[in-house]
């Protein structure tokens, strides 16, 4: 995520900030520049952005900015009150139950950084119940919302993806993280694999690039069902590591693809955000090969790039870690073999959002 400012007084803001802690204007996110601005109100709760230009249309907030769960902003007259993030709610939590509220605010900040990094790509993000073909819809849900005694899981199907909120309470994660001998696991982390398998079946499942995926991730023809049964009856092998980004991405090819593509996601929005601070890697022991200064990772082509970019930074960024006793902030290691899937994904990527771009 880069770094935003605000439009009013040019001070440093976040992504998820609702006002400006120093001029105190009201910000909004608009969706067609990406770009987070400072709000001039104007009647009937409808605001202008300060953004220099006097011609320009007015806005409202998402609806969802009256639960204080989200700063995204729809264009007066729309045929929406929610904004392109929160339209592609179909279940939220109960939100008379204060944990759960919490749970679904925490939920949200993580969906809304998918969503722009999709954005970013110049992927296609419409809502399932307003597409003929494919689209998005999710559904979060909380484990009291059973009653069967079984718990909610986090999945994907045909584009609806289903989250249990309970991932957004740190203990509970956690304890997931320990029982499925995880080394990652957060919420975002959660939300780009499942995206994942949403763009498998939109980008590869009905193209011609399904011979290649097949050639790099192994036929998904086979038996999901069963390659999991066998993953979680004899997942403590280690000959994984070469061959794969995460011990779960060995279970199936669709679970290669998503793990992958999930990574490629932490890579990028890492990367842009290494760029946007005006960060330089420079190890005063080592030689060249491990110095390197950062550029927009959503501008660049060539994938070695990407990487050359990428390893010095998670050098840096565990090394950091380490110094405060705590565990590495990224703790893979990406092969040759991985190395190819990625690059795979990332033209991918690339091909879609171009052509995305010259149909408008």
């Amino acid at each position: 995520m880069k770094l935003f400012k605000c439009s009013n007084c040019s001070h440093a803001v976040y992504f998820e900030n609702i006002y400006c802690q120093y001029c105190h204007s009201s910000l909004g996110f608009e969706t067609q520049e990406l770009n987070l601005y400072a709000l001039k109100p104007e009647s009937n709760r409808n605001y202008k952005l300060i953004n220099g230009s006097e011609n320009q249309k007015a806005y409202k907030y998402c609806q969802n900015h009256g639960y204080n769960v989200c700063n995204w902003l729809v264009p007066v007259g729309s045929n929406s009150v929610f904004c392109k993030a929160c339209e592609l709610n179909r279940t939220i939590p109960y939100l008379g139950q204060k944990d759960d509220y919490d749970k679904w605010y925490r939920v949200e900040t993580a969906k809304r950084r998918l969503i722009h990094s999709l954005l970013r790509f110049g992927l296609e993000v419409k809502s399932k119940s307003a597409a003929s073909f494919g689209g998005i819809m999710f559904d979060f849900l909380s484990d009291r919302n059973v009653t069967d005694g079984n718990r909610v899981l986090t999945g994907h199907d045909n584009g609806l993806i289903t989250m249990n909120i309970d991932e957004a309470d740190d203990i509970y994660r956690e304890m997931s993280r320990n029982q499925m001998n995880e080394v990652y696991r957060t919420l975002l982390g959660h939300f780009r694999h499942e995206i994942g398998h949403y763009y498998w079946d939109i980008l590869i499942g009905r193209s011609s690039k399904i011979i290649e995926f097949r050639n790099l991730f192994g036929d998904e023809r086979a038996d999901y069902g069963y390659a999991l049964q066998q993953y979680y009856s004899n997942n403590t092998s280690k000959i994984w590591k070469k061959h794969f980004i995460s011990k779960y991405a060995s279970a199936h090819p669709w679970e290669d693809w998503a793990e992958t593509w999930a990574h490629y996601m932490h890579i990028v929005d890492t990367l842009e955000t290494a760029d946007s601070f005006g960060l330089n890697v420079q190890p005063k022991v080592t030689t060249g090969a491990m110095k390197t200064s950062f550029v927009d990772p959503y501008s660049v082509a060539d994938f070695d790039n990407i990487i050359d970019m990428w390893l010095p930074l998670t050098f840096a960024m565990n090394s950091l870690n380490r110094s405060m006793g705590l565990r590495d902030l990224y703790p893979f290691v990406i092969s040759k073999t991985i190395k190819e899937k990625l690059r795979f994904i990332h033209q991918i990527v690339k091909e879609a959002g171009s052509n995305r771009q010259q149909q408008y």
